[in-house]
């Protein structure tokens, strides 16, 4: 059996390399340069008799063989975490390891943390944060929140919160703006997690004419609303992070117009792990909670 399979790391390089569609951000992933990934993937496609990429100047694609080979490829690493995690002692004892967008986890997670404690007071929850894209098993997750269409093959989904967007500043700052085309004459406050906000919601408002890219720029969203609060200008909202400062007068909407993404939030979890009591504990109660703030 063993000279049946290929290297492991080939198949690792070729399993990242899937995943990321871009051999850079691959070696990036594994600490080993572009070219190494390349010579593995090949060596992986001489094995096989098959190629698994379309190459192209910037970019490169799967071709049928290679999707079909990534799913069960990617299917049997993360057996091989779950399994090497339960090895180790990780079970259903410990903590529930969700992982989540930093602003998301701040305004949206923790404001409801009590009251999952509340209902299930033996089930501990341990929250990290991360901008970039997580492996959920192989990084020791068992969940994690993502934006999406819902759909993540060989996972399960919780609808959390939609992506609506639009314009907030402080009370003061939004009597001065009536129509789209008045935000050519205010500061345009922008987040690096979301820098094609702005240009989208001009777009569909029908204000192109605004310069979209100009105005500071915030490493998180929190900071760009916080901006917002203390009147440096005009961020980009999302109505699901800033229903409790628009409640309470911290922040405004000088105009009406939302802009829906038909990407949205969504806890996403493995198939393997939807027996989990904990897990399937917590995916109730964000789905109600989920109920609550849509309804």
């Amino acid at each position: 059996m063993p000279d049946r399979l290929p290297p492991l790391n080939a198949l690792r390089a070729f399993d990242a390399a899937a995943r990321r569609l871009n051999f850079a951000r691959a070696a990036a992933d594994l600490a080993v340069t572009p070219g190494a990934v390349s010579r593995q993937i090949q060596l992986l496609e001489d094995a096989l008799g098959h190629r698994l990429f379309v190459r192209g100047n910037r970019a490169v694609e799967l071709t049928a063989q290679g999707r079909a080979y990534a799913r069960h490829v990617h299917e049997a690493f993360d057996r091989l975490a779950l399994a090497t995690e339960q090895v180790r002692g990780r079970g259903a004892g410990g903590p529930l390891a969700i992982c989540a967008y930093p602003t998301f986890a701040m305004r949206w997670l923790v404001p409801r943390w009590r009251r999952f404690h509340d209902k299930h007071p033996d089930i501990d929850l341990q929250l990290t944060t991360a901008l970039g894209p997580v492996d959920i098993v192989r990084d020791g997750f068992d969940a994690a929140v993502r934006i999406g269409n819902g759909n993540w093959p060989g996972h399960g989904s919780v609808w959390l919160a939609a992506v609506e967007v639009f314009p907030v500043c402080s009370p003061a700052l939004a009597e001065r703006i009536r129509t789209p085309a008045d935000l050519g004459d205010h500061v345009l406050i922008h987040s690096d997690p979301r820098p094609d906000d702005w240009p989208r919601w001009l777009k569909a408002a029908g204000a192109a004419d605004v310069e979209a890219t100009r105005g500071p720029r915030f490493e998180t969203m929190s900071l760009a609303f916080q901006a917002a609060i203390e009147g440096v200008g005009v961020a980009m909202g999302l109505g699901c992070l800033l229903a409790e400062d628009l409640a309470l007068g911290r922040l405004a909407r000088p105009l009406p117009f939302t802009h829906r993404s038909r990407r949205e939030f969504h806890l996403v979890y493995p198939l393997s792990r939807a027996g989990d009591p904990r897990l399937a504990a917590f995916r109730t109660f964000l789905a109600e909670e989920a109920e609550a703030q849509e309804g």
